[in-house]
């Protein structure tokens, strides 16, 4: 097995230029600081809010709570075709305009028009106001005045972005900037069979943006997930020494892989063997019948495991070498928790064996992640104690150092263009 390649100066800390002293976590237990964060990253991101498999036809929707930016958000094809979003509030009194039974919830599903629950204002899906009850008795009413609140969208390779701006910094397409975009021309578009969990938890949503941004936790945290004949060494977990890349507030960790299949009975579980399948996905590979794209494998590590392409504020792609992906969205709701969404993208299953597969690799995914949600509420709990305020954090440990790094500076550049605004977000 070949083994990936040390960082060019001494550490990946080091040449990355990041520091390595101690560091604070009061970004991720501060109230304040929650509030900053809100109007100088959540309001100004590109947000990824789905795929455009999720709105198959012309009239299909969903809808998108963002809580940190008090907002919900409606994603839909209008009779042209084209994706749009909106704010998902009436025009008229200001209710929510697109849910079910419960408010709170997001829903999907396809109409013609939108038509508030309220006082039954329409809406046509590319936001135009285009029925009021009784008209007659508003005073000078313009209804072209009055359509849907326009939200910034745009797609990149499938995937749905939102920026809640006046007027985004940049483009899409400059924010994902060289490294998430050279993986343009890989397969999205085959792997249409999803796989979806979502859950509260308690705790900073950075907190588990970290937990999957290292593989040091993994042989201790997920100990009891591995046959015994696994040892602690990280490669007998599936991986070898990671490679980082990191650029301006995007982040990979690259890694080596091993081939399950070709370990000893007593290094898999049964399960495994009997399901070909596991937490790194199917053992039998897809053939997609594309080249894949230059910025997969970054590490060129042979054989390859996964690429975690973690993508500024909330999202990551997790592309395996076996041909199927993850993604990862954190979407905070408070200071101390937030909502975890996983979802697992196959090429669909034509055979029984194939869709066992898929179900194995999914339990293996909830399984996983559960564990770590679980151990990061209890980090929260003890990091708003402050009895300790300062964490020493290790090589592995680099890109938890750089996510919060970015943090604070889009929170100091927001600060800073605020007149008269203190780092606690208070007028002074």
């Amino acid at each position: 097995m070949s083994r990936l390649p040390k960082p060019p100066e001494g550490s990946w800390t080091q040449h990355y230029g990041l520091g390595t002293a101690p560091v604070s976590y009061e970004d991720s237990i501060s109230p304040e600081f929650h509030a900053l964060e809100a109007e100088a990253v959540f309001k100004r991101a590109w947000l990824n809010v789905g795929r455009i498999e999720q709105l198959p036809r012309k009239g299909s929707y969903f809808t998108k709570e963002i809580t940190v930016a008090n907002t919900s958000v409606i994603v839909v094809r209008d009779q042209q075709g084209e994706i749009r979003a909106f704010h998902n509030v009436c025009r008229h009194r200001g209710n929510k305009l697109v849910w079910n039974d419960f408010p709170r919830d997001e829903t999907s599903g396809v109409c013609r028009q939108f038509v508030c629950k309220y006082h039954g204002w329409r809406y046509d899906l590319d936001g135009a106001l285009n029925f009021v009850q009784q008209e007659e008795e508003f005073f000078d009413l313009d209804k072209a005045q009055f359509g849907l609140v326009p939200v910034h969208c745009d797609l990149w390779e499938g995937f749905i972005f939102v920026n809640l701006a006046k007027e985004p910094a940049q483009s899409l397409k400059a924010f994902l900037g060289p490294m998430v975009t050279a993986l343009e021309g890989y397969p999205f578009d085959q792997m249409t069979e999803r796989w979806f969990y979502r859950g509260p938890v308690g705790a900073n949503w950075k907190l588990y943006m970290d937990a999957f941004q290292e593989f040091y936790h993994a042989p201790v945290l997920h100990a009891r997930q591995s046959p015994p004949d696994w040892s602690v060494p990280a490669q007998n977990a599936g991986f070898e020494a990671p490679y980082y890349k990191i650029e301006g507030p995007h982040r990979v960790v690259s890694t080596a892989g091993i081939r399950p299949w070709e370990l000893g009975e007593n290094q898999r579980k049964p399960m495994e063997a009997v399901t070909r399948s596991g937490l790194f996905g199917p053992w039998d590979k897809p053939e997609l019948g594309v080249e894949m794209p230059p910025g997969l494998n970054p590490s060129r590590a042979n054989p390859w495991g996964l690429d975690s392409f973690q993508i500024w504020p909330n999202f990551v792609i997790l592309i395996w070498g076996q041909h199927w992906y993850l993604t990862y969205h954190y979407w905070p709701t408070a200071y101390n928790s937030h909502m975890f969404e996983g979802t697992l993208y196959f090429v669909p299953a034509k055979t029984a064996r194939e869709r066992i597969a898929h179900e194995m690799a999914a339990v293996s995914f909830k399984e996983f992640g559960l564990q770590d949600a679980n151990t990061l509420e209890a980090t929260q709990t003890m990091l708003e104690s402050r009895v300790v305020t300062e964490f020493p954090l290790m090589d592995q440990e680099v890109l938890c150092r750089h996510l919060h790094k970015v943090a604070a500076e889009w929170v100091n550049d927001y600060v800073a263009g605020q007149p008269g605004l203190n780092n606690e977000g208070v007028r002074v």
